[in-house]
């Protein structure tokens, strides 16, 4: 059983600075990627930044250089850093994997893996 927590998150003023962290735990051969996905109320979820095993980072052309993600491999974790916060951020922030985790049969198999999600709100 594969889990992902979250942790960060909150209130912060318009221009300020939030930190979002996640880890992956449970039965893990193997992290692919891993990644944040906002959604705002009444809107769809969407991408925000992700992170290979391999080094490649992708982000949402709203947070370029403004928003830094982070993974360590080596602890399945992700971080993200978020910098210049304006209103429009404001969203539940959800993290996401994709994990190659060990099966009961003792194979393995790869497959997405979401958090709960947690609030960042920014405002004056």
């Amino acid at each position: 059983q594969v889990q992902l927590v979250e942790s960060g998150g909150g209130l912060a003023q318009p221009g300020g600075s939030l930190r979002l962290s996640c880890r992956a735990t449970g039965d893990i051969y193997e992290t692919y990627s891993m990644a944040w996905y906002r959604q705002a109320p009444g809107e769809e979820r969407v991408l925000v930044a992700k992170g290979t095993k391999g080094g490649t980072t992708k982000y949402s052309d709203s947070v370029v250089g403004r928003f830094s993600i982070s993974v360590d491999n080596a602890l399945n974790s992700v971080s993200l850093q978020m910098n210049n916060l304006k209103p429009e951020d404001t969203a539940v922030y959800f993290c996401q994997a994709e994990i190659i985790a060990w099966t009961p049969q003792g194979g393995t198999s790869i497959d997405p893996y979401w958090g709960h999600g947690t609030q960042v709100t920014v405002s004056s």
